[in-house]
């Protein structure tokens, strides 16, 4: 299958936020104890550390032990997030989960994460086909729940190991992928005017330029599909670097404006840690300083769904998000799926 061109106009739906205010009351990070090194990737792609930071900006990945599974990552993310916010696992009303890696097919991932947690009355939600721009819709769906009286408290955590799907001789995709994952708790802050989601920018252009191909209804599991390596994610850099660097700018760009702000107005931008080149060109188009832009991607490397929420965990979790700050996140993943939330903290 062919990717798809890029269409003229950029096929996104663009809106402003619901009525509801919520704050970020907390976040957790949790990345797993096994350190992948660039010279250890050598070892398989014959490419020398120097160029595999030059081309990508990652020094190291995570990789999650072979007896432990994503959920076990989203609770151990999501309690610190839990103690900083100051809320009992009990007390949360929804328990979303973003991920592309669940644990299997049946029961969610979600439903594990909640029953783990103990949060008894939670809604138990899964956002998982946007890949990589996941957590965005997963941000996006918890500020509407938000806004209805029946949910005050939301867990939404990012996570994903993306080692399980990785072919292990793939040159490309193995530089590339980490696990980890990351979470934050959003409260709903009353009356605030002016806080939580101000405006969002999502799109979507379908392309097999990043796939799975095997697995689902159209190639089911067999000893073929094995065999031939359909079940690893496959992915065209080239294709990937084009979209990435047109779609997150003109998504920002559009995002911003329907809040009625520019660029220079956020005071943190939250991007999807997949390649410091990727993030690179979208700082200098639309004239970032480089300070508001926090990078996880050097240590982690591409963490999928959880790649924004680290980059917002460094932040909040070092206290620096404030009252009044606004916030981009912004992610793009396979299908293609882009997104951008702007937010700002009561």
């Amino acid at each position: 299958m062919t990717t798809a061109a890029l269409p003229a106009a950029s096929a996104s739906h663009s809106g402003t936020g619901p009525s509801g205010s919520f704050a970020v009351a907390g976040s957790g990070l949790h990345i797993p104890p096994a350190v992948v090194t660039n010279e250890e990737i050598t070892r398989v792609t014959h490419r020398s550390g120097d160029w595999i930071t030059s081309r990508t900006g990652i020094r190291e990945r995570r990789r999650l032990a072979p007896e432990l599974a994503t959920s076990d990552m989203c609770v151990a993310a999501v309690r610190p997030a839990l103690a900083a916010a100051g809320v009992e696992a009990p007390d949360l009303d929804a328990v979303i989960v973003a991920s592309y890696t669940q644990d299997q097919p049946m029961p969610s991932t979600s439903v594990v994460v909640k029953d783990a947690l103990g949060a008894a009355r939670a809604l138990a939600l899964d956002v998982s086909h946007a890949a990589c721009a996941s957590g965005v819709h997963a941000l996006l769906i918890a500020a509407h729940l938000l806004q209805n009286p029946a949910f005050g408290t939301v867990a939404v955590i990012g996570a994903d190991c993306a080692s399980r799907v990785i072919d292990p001789s793939d040159r490309t995709a193995r530089v590339f992928f980490g696990d980890a994952a990351a979470a934050v708790v959003l409260t709903r802050a009353g009356a605030s005017q002016g806080a939580g989601l101000l405006s969002y920018d999502i799109g979507s252009q379908l392309s097999y330029a990043v796939q799975i191909p095997a697995g689902g209804s159209r190639r089911p599991t067999s000893a073929e599909t094995v065999a031939a390596g359909g079940h690893h994610v496959s992915m065209d850099g080239r294709a990937v670097w084009e979209t990435a660097t047109t779609r997150l700018p003109e998504s920002i760009g559009a995002a911003v404006a329907r809040a009625g702000l520019t660029p220079a107005d956020i005071d943190h931008y939250f991007f999807h840690q997949a390649n410091l080149n990727i993030l690179e060109a979208a700082r200098r188009s639309l004239g970032i300083p480089a300070e508001r832009m926090p990078v996880t991607l050097d240590s982690l490397g591409n963490t999928g769904s959880a790649g924004v929420f680290t980059a917002l965990h460094r932040i909040v979790g070092a206290g620096a998000l404030r009252s009044g700050h606004t916030s981009v996140v912004t992610a793009i993943g396979a299908g293609f799926h882009w997104g951008t939330l702007v937010l700002r903290q009561p």
